[in-house]
């Protein structure tokens, strides 16, 4: 699958604006377009961050969605965000426990790595971290999403709520830094975010 992440930033005080925007008659205007295999949408309400993540089965269907839906994002966006990057991706990993609900917890960990190291880094995720990452508590999904060309990638991997997420982050470090070893990465950042909706099929 291939995955459009767009990262946002503005006032904590509009972020409501910007969800209510992505609600439900969003997220029906983001499905009816060819290819579309899910969409997520993240936030940290106190800081005045939002994520907001599309799926899609080919490049081809993540490129000409974007051209059918980018005046009505920037549109639905525009009272909150102040900042706006746009970020496409390659699902080489996509690992699924049980289906988030809202109010779920989700980590981002961003990486750089030679491009030529893309096969090891994904090899390394499913052969080392995910064995890991499935002995914490709560774990509901492990994402590793890479930009082949650029050599950056993110990894995401959310938890059934925050009690969770916060429980995880010790074990996760230990994972991470074990994986960013064997992978030849470089950690880049780290967030975490509420999960105000997410649902992607993988077929």
């Amino acid at each position: 699958m291939f995955v459009r992440s767009v990262y946002a930033t503005g006032d904590p005080a509009n972020i409501d604006t910007a969800i209510e925007g992505l609600g439900p008659e969003g997220r029906e205007r983001i499905a009816q377009q060819p290819g579309f295999r899910g969409f997520g949408l993240f936030v940290d309400r106190e800081l005045g961050k939002l994520m907001a993540a599309s799926w899609w089965a080919t490049e081809e269907d993540r490129r000409n969605s974007d051209e059918a839906l980018r005046e009505w994002r920037t549109a639905t966006l525009e009272r909150f965000a102040a900042t706006t990057t746009t970020d496409n991706l390659e699902a080489v990993v996509f690992h699924s426990v049980r289906q988030p609900t809202a109010g779920a917890g989700l980590r981002i960990t961003r990486v750089e790595f030679d491009p030529s190291d893309t096969d090891l880094f994904a090899e390394t995720f499913r052969a080392s971290v995910l064995p890991r990452l499935e002995t914490l508590p709560g774990l509901a999904r492990a994402s590793l999403l890479v930009d082949r060309d650029r050599g950056r990638g993110v990894v995401g991997v959310m938890f059934t709520d925050h009690e969770t997420l916060a429980a995880s982050r010790s074990g996760q470090a230990a994972a991470r830094h074990e994986g960013a070893a064997k992978a030849h990465v470089t950690v880049t950042g780290l967030e975490e975010f509420e999960v105000v909706f997410s649902e992607v099929r993988s077929e």
